[in-house]
């Protein structure tokens, strides 16, 4: 595993063996069982001890994000307070997320429907938001009575081996949760194995479709967290230096490798000169380089070869006729063929350039005027992505009328790129599709059991 902090092999970890694969979704299949009959407290508080022991080790975990992503030590943490609150949320909800269903009273008759464990979970977690991403799943899927494989990104391997830890330490019975490091196409057998109930994928929209081919001979559920081109829209009556400082944020935390990370925004154009020159100033700001630094608050991106893909974009762009507004050598530590890929802001941007279209997953962003909200909800839904939307308006009646126009799963108003647990985490398009978090979350983890009980 190459770390974009220095561009050195951080570690080397083997594949597990065929074997060893078959050996895991065997000992997954016979702890299923008693585990989905272990009382839901039970269950819960072993969950808690595991979410306890990371809290308790939020420093090797925080370490280990910013060794292997790059992103800075001093927000790393914040990655461990978000996978707690999620993942207590979770356990909260976990009675009524299971709880039987009552049609109305039919006399002389018993009925209900009743949710049972699928079996055997399979976690697929990507490495951009390491723990996050992966408790989305594991919390709720366990706490449903299912045993979990995680199969987390080869880029994160320390993060896989740090849930192991947490959930042993937690002494949750053998077999309930197992981790697997593997290459792609150990992966795809594993998705197919008979075994495997459930496979729950966050990723690119071509992993996804990989992921689907191989479940397709089975009649499995498949979670699909795909890609994203989220947008925002600056209305005329929004508070300019709240959207700035959000939307700066919003673009630019984690390098611009977040899910729901602001890639495109559109203004009012009353508000459009007044929002670029805030928006750039403040861009500027940052203070980019080495993640490691405790100063640093924007580090390098994962790899050489994603930063390469965002040049490209930006160079496009340019040689279409868009402007850059961030000159270059203002930020020293920025560094052609690393992974050290300074912000960027782009202006006279249009749709027909890559940087407005396709997934950049990178600090770039491209600003737009608009003249009326219509124009503003036609380019936002302008895409083959539906993540998250955001509105900035002091008016909450507009927001509700455009988010009703809008192809998304996530409305925002005032606030982006946060995932509150009650809310379900879902898209459109080739977003993917089915639901993470909230009481909804346990639907796709559980099946529906048809209880006819005549007196």
């Amino acid at each position: 595993m190459i770390s974009p902090v220095d561009g050195a092999v951080l570690l080397e970890r083997p594949y597990a063996t065929a074997s060893h694969t078959q050996a895991v979704l065997d000992a997954a299949k016979a702890a299923q069982h008693g585990w989905q009959h272990t009382p839901l407290a039970e269950r819960q508080a072993l969950i808690g001890l595991a979410v306890d022991w990371l809290v308790a080790h939020k420093n090797a975990c925080a370490e280990a994000i910013s060794r292997q992503i790059g992103r800075p030590i001093s927000q790393s943490p914040g990655e461990v307070r978000g996978l707690e609150e999620r993942a207590r949320y979770m356990l909260s909800i976990a009675e009524e997320g299971l709880a039987d269903i009552h049609p109305a009273a039919k006399p002389g008759f018993q009925r209900f429907l009743r949710r049972e464990a699928l079996g055997t979970v399979l976690v697929l977690a990507p490495w951009n938001y390491p723990f996050l991403t992966a408790i989305n799943t594991i919390v709720p899927a366990l706490a449903a009575g299912n045993s979990v494989i995680l199969k987390h990104s080869s880029q994160t391997p320390l993060v896989s081996e740090l849930f192991q830890q947490a959930f042993d330490a937690a002494g949750l019975p053998p077999g309930v949760f197992q981790s697997l490091q593997l290459d792609h196409a150990a992966t795809l057998r594993l998705v197919a194995a008979p075994q495997i109930d459930f496979v729950a994928f966050t990723g690119s929209v071509a992993g996804g479709r990989a992921v689907q081919r191989a479940a397709s001979e089975r009649f499995i559920g498949v979670g699909l967290e795909l890609g994203g081109k989220d947008p925002a829209y600056v209305r005329a009556d929004a508070d300019l230096a709240c959207a700035i400082e959000n939307l700066v944020d919003g673009a630019f935390f984690n390098s611009g490798q977040s899910c729901c990370g602001i890639e495109r925004i559109y203004v009012h154009r009353s508000h459009y000169a007044a929002f670029v020159d805030g928006f750039v100033a403040l861009t500027k700001a940052y203070r980019f380089g080495n993640p490691l630094d405790a100063d640093t608050n924007l580090g390098p991106m994962v790899r050489a070869s994603a930063a390469s893909f965002v040049r490209g974009q930006i160079a496009d762009a340019v040689a279409a006729g868009a402007k850059a507004l961030i000159p270059a050598g203002h930020f020293a530590a920025d560094a052609p063929g690393t992974a050290y890929l300074a912000p960027q802001v782009l202006v006279d941007v249009h749709h027909g350039m890559s940087v407005m279209r396709d997934e950049s997953f990178g600090p770039v962003i491209g600003i737009m005027p608009v003249d009326s909200d219509a124009e503003a909800i036609a380019l936002m839904n302008d895409s083959t992505y539906g993540l998250t939307a955001s509105l900035w308006t002091q008016d909450h009646q507009a927001a509700i009328r455009l988010g009703d126009e809008l192809a998304t799963g996530t409305v925002f108003m005032n606030r982006c790129d946060y995932l509150d647990p009650a809310l379900a985490w879902t898209g459109v398009k080739d977003t993917g599709r089915g639901i993470s978090l909230s009481v909804l979350g346990y639907q796709q983890l559980t099946r529906i059991k048809s209880f006819h009980l005549k007196g």
